[in-house]
């Protein structure tokens, strides 16, 4: 395979990234664009002995870190799409690279390890700092339904961790829709199969009947939820699970003011 067909499926994705990280289509585009030039005056810029998608990120990464592409102010005020890249401009550099790879790109943190020329133990670094600065803006609190008491334990440290504040713990559907209506937290994260033998699901779907809310389901079984049918959930963490995607994602649904909708059971 030519190294343009190699490159061309993740052109959408690349420039949906340089756009998050330049705040501007235009200016994200000249980059690419930059990008594409130094590889036709010397493809050997291109690591061809990794895998494509990190690998097109690392060769991205090495010219937006050496050349400079004037931006230009594409509007005045910003409107509710706009808020994420305007948000964006708030945190660090890296954290801001590293936040956009995982949460956004979907790279592990292998992979963006790659594409930033880094550590996995400084991924994890920047991807917690991403979350605190991202939790200074839009800190909340959270409901954690999860029937499994270490494993709930494990998500409240999370939550705090990163600078969220847990409301309440439910093991049941009754119990998880009770705690929703007398706090009101920001953010819900639902595991499938609960204690009584009732569902995650049903009492998302029961708490999404009256209220908007962003929800993550963390379930040991993700096919139960990816049916091919719609609404389908926007954010699904397998178990087990590793930390720093946890945060990633909970950075990602507050960042970018994702609401649930009811999904099919």
């Amino acid at each position: 395979m030519s190294l343009s067909e190699r490159i061309a499926p993740e052109l959408p994705y690349l420039r949906r990234f340089a756009r998050a990280l330049s705040g501007s289509q235009q200016s994200g585009d000249a980059y690419v664009v930059a990008m594409l030039e130094a590889l036709v005056a010397d493809n050997s810029l291109f690591p061809q002995e990794i895998e494509t998608k990190p690998a097109v990120f690392k060769t991205f990464l090495k010219v937006w870190n050496s050349v400079s592409v004037n931006s230009t102010d594409e509007g005045g005020g910003a409107s509710s799409a706009e808020i994420p890249e305007r948000r964006l401009e708030a945190i660090s550099h890296r954290a801001r690279q590293a936040f956009l790879l995982v949460a956004v790109e979907g790279l592990s943190p292998a992979n963006a390890a790659i594409a930033l020329d880094t550590t996995l133990s400084d991924v994890r670094g920047l991807i917690d700092q991403a979350g605190n600065e991202i939790a200074e803006q839009v800190a909340t609190t959270v409901l954690i339904i999860e029937d499994e008491p270490l494993i709930a334990l494990d998500l409240a440290d999370i939550v705090t961790s990163i600078g969220h504040t847990v409301c309440a713990t439910a093991s049941t559907r009754k119990a998880a829709v009770a705690a929703f209506a007398k706090h009101k937290p920001g953010l819900v994260l639902a595991d499938m199969q609960l204690a009584d033998g009732s569902s995650g699901l049903e009492a998302v779907n029961e708490i999404l009947g009256s209220f908007e809310v962003p929800v993550i389901f963390i379930t040991a079984y993700p096919e139960r939820l990816l049916t091919g049918r719609r609404p389908e959930p926007t954010f699904l963490i397998n178990k087990p699970f590793q930390s720093e995607t946890v945060k990633a994602i909970i950075s990602q649904a507050l960042f970018f003011e994702n609401k649930a909708t009811k999904s099919a059971a």
